[in-house]
């Protein structure tokens, strides 16, 4: 595969992971406010698809293309920008696995809420509250990461 081609697979996993991190979190932040279970069990369904297909996804396929569009430009996978990145890479995914149960658990509360015809319990505004603060060290780590990949620093 060329290099050129490797760097357009790159940049495009990207923006997929940052907007769909973005939409995410919008949506869910949105619905949210609305304290209604029906809308709420309705987006986090839609939010929990999202993230397994778009976030996972392009999750799987961002170390691949970075390992071989590494290697394509000659810089060392381990070291300088490029390992820091890899290193912020890791911290995004251990805040992302706990989110995706977490969206999963908040997304079945939500439906039984709405089945039952009860108010959110106590569980999912936990959750929610935790998902928040999640989101805030996950995103700033992938801006960072593409901060890196743009501006290529020399450490």
């Amino acid at each position: 595969m060329s290099h050129d081609l490797l760097l357009y697979a790159h940049v495009i996993g990207a923006i997929v992971l940052l907007g769909t991190g973005a939409g995410i979190a919008f949506f869910m932040v949105m619905s949210n406010q609305s304290r209604d279970p029906t809308l709420i069990a309705h987006v986090a369904g839609i939010v929990v698809l999202a993230d397994m297909v778009f976030t996972a996804t392009a999750a799987f396929f961002q170390p691949i293309t970075g390992y071989f569009l590494a290697r394509s430009a000659g810089w060392p996978v381990f070291e300088g920008w490029v390992g820091l990145s890899l290193l912020l890479y890791v911290v995004v995914g251990a805040f992302w696995l706990p989110v995706v149960a977490m969206q999963t658990r908040m997304r079945n509360l939500a439906r039984t809420a709405r089945d039952t015809d009860a108010p959110l319990p106590p569980e999912y505004h936990r959750l929610y509250r935790l998902w928040f603060a999640c989101g805030f060290p996950a995103f700033a780590a992938v801006l960072a990461i593409v901060w890196l990949m743009l501006f290529k620093p020399s450490f």
